[in-house]
């Protein structure tokens, strides 16, 4: 059974997020080992300079990787990543299983993005629109489309 990480940058604040999440999570479990780990939010100022971003996306990209399984494949949700179709999540997670990386690990970054080192260590980049969605969204949107792959690859009717 391929085990599926999400790693993020902060906590759900709105209940809808978590209850959303947390179904999802629900449903992979006969699909998968599947977990999110949230590592903290850095704190930083209301007008950051660069200086100040730059210092935050490495402080949150050293805790982003600490939290990454060991031996896990890294897929980096990146603005600059290339999309994907839901059956092109599917086919990617299906190769990857039968390559022998039963170990994947998502990063969705904090409202500043992803450190140039996360990315680096990312076997994979991906987007998921070229539209702007907040983090905890996209949290979600992750969740919807890791448990519809599943479906997919599993020959289930979720996916239509």
């Amino acid at each position: 059974m391929m085990n599926v990480t999400v790693v993020c940058v902060g906590k759900l604040k709105e209940r809808c997020w978590t209850e959303a999440c947390a179904e999802y999570s629900k449903r992979l479990r006969g699909s998968c080992s599947f977990s999110i780990i949230e590592v903290d939010e850095e704190r930083i100022p209301d007008a950051p300079s660069p200086a100040n971003i730059k210092n935050t996306l490495e402080k949150e990209g050293k805790r982003i990787l600490s939290a990454v399984p060991k031996g896990a494949f890294i897929i980096a949700m990146c603005i600059e990543g290339r999309q994907r179709t839901s059956e092109g999540l599917a086919a990617q997670l299906e190769r990857l299983a039968l390559d022998g990386s039963g170990n994947v690990a998502f990063i969705i970054g904090g409202s500043w993005g992803l450190s140039d080192e996360v990315k680096q260590a990312a076997g994979i980049k991906l987007s998921m629109s070229e539209m702007t969605f907040p983090h905890q969204l996209a949290r979600v949107m992750l969740c919807e489309q890791i448990y519809r792959a599943f479906q997919i690859n599993g020959g289930g009717k979720y996916h239509k």
